[in-house]
């Protein structure tokens, strides 16, 4: 998996839940499902179900991240 990610050139972290520790934890009953969740680790959107780049799915899921991405406090961290 380290291997793909690398090749992907994926930057982001990766959570593989072979224990179904995460799947549980959200009391999770569908796959895929996509969550997009805070630093506080609050669930602010899940999409149950495929989402096809372009699709209005997608492009709604664009629209919550940038609105969240936005509406969170900078960090010194974090690029500008």
């Amino acid at each position: 998996m380290r291997r793909e990610v690398r090749r992907l050139g994926v930057t982001y972290p990766v959570v593989i839940d072979n224990g179904l520790k995460m799947w549980d934890a959200l009391d999770n009953h569908a796959w895929p499902t996509t969550y997009l969740i805070d630093r506080e680790g609050i669930i602010r959107h899940a999409r149950i179900g495929e989402t096809h780049e372009g699709s209005r799915e997608a492009i709604a899921f664009e629209r919550i991240l940038s609105g969240l991405l936005k509406a969170a406090p900078r960090t010194s961290e974090e690029p500008p």
